[in-house]
């Protein structure tokens, strides 16, 4: 139960990660919205780094790596293909090496975090992306690519 509800997590990151990341501008990977803040690359790039960290708890391993943000198309196709990993590891049925509970509350719950920052700072570049009702969207464990279904109710 608690493996099927962490798959669940991992498609709704891919669906609103998805919203989120689709149809940037150009340029919108370096902005900053202070001088302190990281830009939407850095972010992405840090996402990436907690899938893979998700992944290695998966398998029972406690690594972190850091990692230079690539450009911004990379970084979008690296998140897909982290959360397409995690989300086979966590389909195969074998036993997770660390509580589906811990691994949902550090890197899942921080990579969700995340993409709202990004969501945030779409809109504070002049870019937003439409608020919608996550309730009605239709989101499925193991729908974890780029193609997702289309909003059920979107609103400005």
């Amino acid at each position: 139960m608690a493996v099927q509800m962490l798959r669940h997590t991992v498609a709704t990151l891919a669906y609103r990660g998805g919203k989120a990341l689709r149809g940037a501008p150009a340029g919108f990977a370096q902005f900053r919205g202070a001088a302190t803040t990281r830009t939407p690359g850095e972010i992405l790039a840090h996402i990436g780094e907690l899938l893979d960290w998700a992944l290695c708890l998966a398998d029972g391993k406690y690594e972190w790596h850091d990692s230079t943000p690539l450009p911004w198309e990379q970084e979008v196709a690296r998140f897909f293909a982290a959360l397409k990993a995690l989300d086979t590891r966590l389909a195969s049925g074998a036993e997770l090496g660390f509580p589906a509970e811990k691994i949902f509350q550090g890197p899942i719950a921080d990579a969700l975090t995340h993409v709202g920052q990004i969501a945030m700072l779409r809109r504070m570049s002049g870019s937003p992306v439409r608020g919608e009702s996550y309730f009605k969207a239709q989101i499925a464990a193991g729908r974890v690519g780029p193609d997702q279904e289309a909003p059920g109710y979107e609103f400005d």
